[in-house]
């Protein structure tokens, strides 16, 4: 299962969005349920004056002090068109007796809503009419609307942050196939580029000054690699007459000397060609190879000091596809390196480890640090005991080692007491 960045722009941009929604939904909820609260409060209040209002002028003329008991009724009034006495009774009407009415036991103030009018008795004395309009509405419409608000309200942040995740998703995507492609451009693949997506976007933009920016990059590569290769290649011919001249020339500790840094001359420039080669990529021609006898034969054919033992542990018929050429160099690089390190002993083994063929090469040594183990493969490394004049070597030969197992599809590392080169076998 993908695990999810915390720090990824997706995630911040979609909690970010869904908060904002958040904050803005529960301001307007809050905002909603207090404006509707006042509005139906104060239509019932409103309410409750007009029922005092009609109330007042119902029981207007003839009330006499019977006819204002302790309870709720209109009153009672003389007909003016009639002699008969009629009482109006109405629950939600209360007429008080005494100056502390008990209004708060008839209508609970979060109940009803209470609106009070002056009543002026037929005798001429003063007293107060109170009408009283239930709030069951007003609480029924807030209930109705908190039960919409309590799921709609989470179901709308679901909602907002899916569509913000799967859109800022689509969004991005292309962003995602950029930084992949460009994951795997190495200086063998500067020709690939980014894709760029059909949006006029700035996603767009970028892609298309990436791609600017790899042409340029190219082109610096391809000419730095035309202008190593074509030095090496013109190195070698005036090397080449200086070194006939001084094994012409009298014998001396002089000429000696003159013949050995030639012969690293010759070496280095042969290196710079062959790195020239492997960076530009050029197709190898590439058969069935022995591993174990190029290993045998480049390991014997390579002069070591007497002092010296070479062990050999070859397992027949560990066949891989490549350059025999390039095989050969890669098993005589790691050879003359054991060598120039080793104390008494080298071993050279060849063997299968399932679908992949082995070749490892060791010496008794005193081993390279861990912390050092991938500075050895950069160009023109050399370690601090190695940089000795007489050690031989200009630092290239681990570089092209690797070089020439990774154009083979193997790799090539460094492990305790040597290297161990690894190839798709060939069955």
């Amino acid at each position: 299962m993908k695990t999810i960045d915390p720090s990824s722009v997706r995630l911040r941009a979609t909690v970010a969005a869904t908060l904002v929604v958040a904050v803005a939904l529960g301001a307007i909820t809050v905002v909603l349920v207090v404006v509707l609260r006042g509005s139906l409060t104060g239509s019932a209040d409103a309410e409750a004056s007009r029922r005092a209002g009609i109330a007042v002028q119902a029981v207007k003329g003839g009330i006499t002090a019977e006819a204002m008991p302790a309870q709720p009724l209109v009153a009672t009034r003389e007909l003016a068109t009639r002699t008969e006495t009629l009482f109006i009774t109405d629950p939600d009407v209360f007429i008080a007796q005494t100056a502390d009415p008990p209004l708060a036991d008839w209508a609970p103030v979060d109940s009803y809503a209470v609106a009070g009018e002056r009543l002026t008795t037929a005798e001429g004395g003063a007293t107060m009419l109170y009408a009283r309009v239930p709030l069951t509405g007003t609480e029924q419409a807030l209930q109705t609307l908190n039960g919409v608000l309590l799921p709609g309200v989470p179901a709308l942040l679901v909602l907002v942050a899916a569509m913000t995740w799967f859109s800022l998703g689509r969004a991005l995507a292309p962003v995602a196939a950029i930084r992949a492609k460009l994951a795997h451009i190495t200086a063998r693949d500067l020709h690939e580029r980014v894709p760029i997506p059909r949006s006029r976007d700035e996603i767009a933009a970028l892609a298309t000054t990436v791609n600017d920016t790899l042409d340029r990059l190219e082109a610096s590569v391809e000419t730095h690699k035309t202008f190593v290769a074509d030095a090496a290649h013109e190195l070698r011919s005036p090397i080449a007459t200086l070194r006939a001249r001084l094994e012409l020339a009298e014998p001396s500790e002089l000429t000696a000397e003159a013949l050995t840094d030639v012969a690293r001359l010759q070496s280095l420039a042969a290196d710079l060609l062959l790195l020239a080669r492997l960076d530009a990529g050029e197709p190898a021609r590439t058969t069935d190879v022995d591993l174990g006898q190029v290993a045998m034969e480049e390991s014997l054919r390579i002069g070591r000091p007497p002092e010296l033992d070479l062990d050999l542990d070859i397992e027949p018929d560990v066949v891989v596809r490549g350059a025999r050429g390039h095989l050969d160099r890669l098993v005589t690089n790691l050879v003359d390196n054991a060598l120039r390190h080793a104390s008494t002993r080298v071993l050279v083994r060849v063997r299968t480890d399932g679908d992949q063929a082995v070749l490892q090469v060791h010496d008794d040594g005193p081993g390279i640090p861990p912390e050092q183990r991938e500075t050895v493969f950069d160009r023109f490394t050399r370690l601090d005991e190695a940089r000795a004049r007489d050690a031989g070597g200009a630092g290239l030969g681990l570089s092209i080692a690797r070089d020439i197992a990774l154009l083979h599809g193997g790799t090539l590392t460094a492990e305790d007491g040597g290297f161990i080169a690894t190839f798709p076998a060939t069955h």
